[in-house]
């Protein structure tokens, strides 16, 4: 097998491995607000507690947890990604970026990671793998 034929095979594979990082990401995303308000798989930090659901924290917890949902499923997946990127958006802004200017300085990385890959996913839709692909047949 030359070269080019397995570089060919390999990029033929992309919808299903955008599914497959569609999925990943929409699941780890979701532990964030499963953690903001069902204390699962830790409350919290410092107290491992939950934010009360009627809050900015709160909001925001429903969106990851809802709106990670529905990636996970890639359903209506362009409109919640661009919805969660500017979730992300205001996360770092807010949160983060007052306490410096590098997201790894500033415990920013993953709002940032985020941000760019939902925004990504709001271009380019789910991948092979979606109830969003069903949907089209």
């Amino acid at each position: 097998m030359s070269a080019p034929s397995v570089v060919v095979k390999w990029s033929s594979w992309a919808p299903q491995l955008q599914s497959v990082l569609r999925i990943v990401a929409a699941f780890i995303f979701m532990l964030s607000g499963t953690m903001k308000l069902f204390a699962f798989p830790a409350g919290i930090p410092p107290n491992g507690g939950t934010v009360p659901w009627i809050s900015q924290m709160g909001l925001g917890g429903i969106l990851e947890v809802l709106g990670g949902g529905l990636l996970l499923l890639g359903l209506f997946t362009r409109p919640v990604a661009f919805l969660l990127s500017g979730e992300m958006a205001v996360a770092y802004f807010q949160f983060h970026f007052p306490n410096g200017f590098w997201p790894t300085m500033n415990g920013g990385s993953p709002a940032a990671l985020y941000c760019f890959l939902w925004l990504y996913f709001s271009a380019a839709g789910a991948g092979a793998w979606s109830l969003d692909a069903m949907r089209r047949t």
